[in-house]
């Protein structure tokens, strides 16, 4: 494998660990809200959690997969704010695994060509490479957002590091 090869292969296993982990996170802040608390706005210019599991799915699939497969991008973006409902948390939860699954697969099978290819996402231009990290720092963004939403609601620890010692010095 030449270094070109391995960097790509580095770069794609980042962005698949990472999508993983906001997912992970994701999850486990969808547990200790109710149903209800999925829907409440926490004032006038912020959005609920299912708005922004919504958001989440939209730019996902219009950044890491219509854009990086080539097909139609056929996003509603308006729609994922004005949404008051109509899903419930195992229906946002499923969409939101699909929707990282299928971006996952398009990283995964996204040639070196279109990684390096400039192309116009929602009126910016950006590579697939730009894409990809976009999608990673929007998917990790709103995933705080959710998280301290939750937080703010619930009063307690996410228990996201639980049984990880984040005190280990790195390694030379």
């Amino acid at each position: 494998m030449d270094n070109l090869d391995r960097l790509q292969s580095e770069f794609i296993q980042n962005c698949c660990f990472r999508m993983d982990e906001s997912l992970r996170m994701v999850k486990i802040s969808l547990e200790k809200v109710s149903e209800a608390q999925v829907w409440q706005n926490p004032n006038e210019s912020m959005n609920s959690i299912g708005n922004l599991i919504l958001h989440l799915c939209g730019n996902m699939t219009q950044y890491g997969i219509a854009s990086l497969r080539n097909i139609e991008d056929k996003r509603e973006r308006d729609l994922e704010f004005s949404t008051g409902g109509g899903f419930t948390k195992k229906e946002l939860l499923n969409k939101l695994e699909t929707t990282v699954n299928e971006v996952k697969a398009s990283i995964q099978d996204v040639s070196i060509e279109r990684l390096l290819e400039v192309k116009s996402v929602q009126g910016y231009q950006f590579s697939g490479i730009g894409n990809s990290i976009h999608v990673v720092e929007h998917f990790s963004y709103h995933t705080g957002q959710i998280a301290f939403w939750v937080k703010q609601l619930k009063n307690e620890q996410l228990g996201f590091y639980d049984g990880v010692d984040l005190n280990q010095k790195n390694q030379k």
